[in-house]
């Protein structure tokens, strides 16, 4: 039996169980990570939650470890790198400050709240048109509003990197069943998407704003999803349907965030600025197969964030 402190937090209603391992605890040889994930991520027999996060240290620099609610290991997630960072920054002291992630070096910057109480964090994503997680035919430029005929007949994807594989298209309306279903038949075309992949769809509402669902592998639907909402504005502002010279509003089931793509010298470095969402401290048991836990302490700080969500669907 292992016991743990954890925070329950979330990203833009992607939420996430956050243990701080900077201290050795747990360490990987002690517990079977992916099999905790699976546990505590259980809705029905669990906590329940999007991923299990958490934060580590080697000694040097301070990073992010993602699993996903099946087990598997993600390389970066945006929503969740968000509220490590948070965590991370009572340690390093400092406004701006790097995360390592995946084997990648994020740069994270606290921002000024994106409304009252509510705590915000931006961090750069490399965001690549060329990866191994894609085996389509591609120009020279990548794969950019092309078709998948595999997977749909109609629509155009753009395939991108943001630390994990994505492929985006846009819609005039968005249909979760329709995200759903694609984003599962996507997972099995293995000869084209070898490693799986993240599959959103964006309706474009003004000038500078997008709404964006998603199908995450390893999690399914979720209320969003931070590299899905990062590739998505930088897939449109690719095809020239936003403006990457000044911040896009990308909402989501969940909430909000702002993404800023800068495209300089064939490389894309996009901004992902939104909040870090402490709801409570608890404490959980483990014993290797069964999750026990209690809440500690909760914080209040949900009251601002669905007060800002509020007046988010004021505007739509």
């Amino acid at each position: 039996m292992i016991e743990l402190q954890f925070i329950k937090c979330h990203g833009s209603g992607n939420d996430f169980i956050l243990i701080d391992a900077s201290t050795g605890v747990p360490s990987p040889e002690a517990v079977d990570l992916a099999a905790l994930s699976r546990a505590a991520c259980d809705r029905r027999n669990g906590i329940g939650s999007d991923g299990l996060l958490l934060l580590t240290f080697d000694g040097k620099r301070y990073g992010m470890r993602m699993f996903n609610p099946d087990g598997s290991e993600a390389g970066m997630c945006g929503n969740g790198i968000r509220c490590v960072a948070r965590l991370a920054a009572a340690y390093v002291g400092r406004e701006e400050f790097t995360l390592v992630s995946g084997g990648r070096d994020y740069r994270i910057t606290h921002h000024s709240p994106m409304a009252e109480g509510v705590e915000t964090f931006g961090v750069g994503i490399e965001v690549r048109t060329r990866s191994s997680s894609f085996a389509m035919p591609c120009t020279e430029d990548g794969f950019i509003t092309r078709r998948i005929e595999a997977l749909d007949d109609c629509l155009l994807f753009t395939a991108l990197d943001a630390g994990n594989p994505h492929i985006v298209a846009e819609v005039d309306s968005i249909d979760i069943d329709m995200v759903e279903r694609l984003g599962r038949k996507a997972n099995t075309l293995k000869d084209i998407l070898p490693d799986g992949v993240n599959l959103s769809l964006y309706e474009r509402h003004t000038a500078q704003r997008l709404f964006v669902a998603t199908y995450e592998r390893g999690a399914g639907i979720t209320m969003s999803c931070g590299t899905a909402m990062t590739s998505a504005a930088t897939a449109a502002a690719l095809a020239g349907r936003v403006s990457p010279d000044s911040r896009i509003e990308v909402m989501n089931r969940g909430g909000m965030v702002l993404c800023q793509p800068v495209i300089c010298q064939n490389r894309i470095i996009t901004t992902l600025t939104g909040n870090a969402t402490f709801e409570w401290y608890g404490t959980l048991r483990y014993d290797g197969t069964a999750i026990d836990y209690d809440i500690n302490r909760t914080t209040g700080e949900q009251i601002h964030w669905t007060r800002f969500v509020e007046t988010i669907k004021q505007q739509l």
